[in-house]
């Protein structure tokens, strides 16, 4: 069975890559086997243009919030499902020495902090001893209806094979690959955690990081912003709201701990004057690297092998715009940003 590109995983970056090359006239077979705790399905989905204590701008934002928003469109469009909202962040100053920081950076990044008017209809809602800044625009994805809508386009495409991804089945010549009975021009891999031990990629500057998540009933809360004060509030499926995220490097497992339901609890309490209820609280790993930049090209031995990873925090932004620079790459062989292109690292993964 031949197909042009072999898929490994279908999180943010097997999504995007996958639709562009169809959108292309590719044909695809994506390999992926899910799993209920991915780093996709438990993220935020949010897209926040300056982050952080300083409040700078994300890297590249000024490109990729214009090309998300018009990517998640179209991908929703097609899959008949709204992907995508502008959804602005409040942040509820916690010290007066963070409202003094975030007014003093009011007039550098005016195009997206200012302070909302009357902020004082947000008291019958939280407690905040000082002020409210906003953050707009931020932007809004629902990730899981993306991941269930474009799954169900592959799978009607005979374009999926919904199992785990074995490398001792893979066969690599200098210009094919082929998996049990599909053969391709290439395969690439955007499988997410499992690249830290990917032989062909595994040297890359990967950093293992965890994040646990809580979800939560809040039914009186308006759900048309999303709320941070030390931890962020953001509007889930179901009614619920996502609640987090921690950011560990150093840990022993991938479980839920009770010191950040703890926390959470502790902070609801203390912020939120509405009644709550705790339903779910999960973990999970993302692929997040050292240099907080993606991975993206083919190997510099192996040019019928590619990657596609890396995304760590960013994956809503990222993915996007660079799952379609991807592919031009892919196809036309263009020019790639220079700080993505995994050539950076030839002398590595030539080893």
């Amino acid at each position: 069975m031949q197909v042009d590109y072999i898929i490994v995983g279908q999180g943010l970056c097997g999504t995007f890559l996958s639709w562009n090359l169809c959108k292309a006239g590719k044909k695809v077979l994506v390999i992926d086997q899910p799993r209920s705790n991915s780093s996709t399905k438990l993220a935020s989905g949010v897209i926040n243009p300056v982050t952080g204590r300083r409040m700078v701008r994300t890297w590249e934002i000024e490109t990729l919030l214009p090309f998300a928003w018009e990517a998640y469109n179209q991908l929703g469009k097609e899959l008949g499902i709204d992907l995508i909202r502008q959804c602005n962040i409040l942040d509820f100053h916690p010290t007066p020495q963070m409202e003094l920081a975030f007014r003093e950076r009011l007039p550098e990044e005016s195009e997206y902090l200012l302070v909302p008017e009357n902020s004082d209809q947000w008291r019958s809602y939280f407690d905040f001893p000082f002020g409210i800044g906003e953050i707009n625009p931020c932007l809004l994805i629902d990730l899981n209806a993306m991941l269930i809508g474009w799954r169900k386009q592959l799978v009607s495409s005979n374009a999926l094979l919904e199992t785990q991804f074995k490398l001792e089945e893979l066969s690599v010549e200098s210009h094919r690959v082929s998996y049990r009975d599909w053969e391709a021009e290439k395969i690439i891999f955007c499988d997410g955690t499992d690249g830290f031990e990917n032989p062909y990629f595994h040297l890359l500057p990967y950093a293992r990081n965890k994040g646990e998540v809580i979800f939560a009933s809040i039914p009186d809360l308006p759900r048309n912003h999303i709320y941070k004060q030390g931890i962020n509030l953001v509007p889930w499926q179901d009614n619920l709201w996502w609640i987090g995220s921690t950011y560990e490097w150093n840990f022993n497992d991938l479980l839920p701990t009770q010191a950040f339901r703890e926390k959470v609890d502790q902070q609801l309490k203390h912020w939120l004057k509405l009644p709550f209820t705790i339903v779910d609280h999960q973990a999970s790993e993302r692929p997040a690297n050292m240099e907080r930049r993606p991975f993206v090209g083919l190997h510099p031995l192996q040019p019928a092998i590619g990657v596609f990873n890396g995304m760590g925090t960013k994956g809503c932004s990222l993915s996007p715009y660079f799952g379609s620079q991807f592919t031009e790459y892919l196809l036309h062989q263009t020019q790639m940003h220079p700080l993505v292109d995994v050539q950076r690292f030839k002398k590595i993964l030539s080893r």
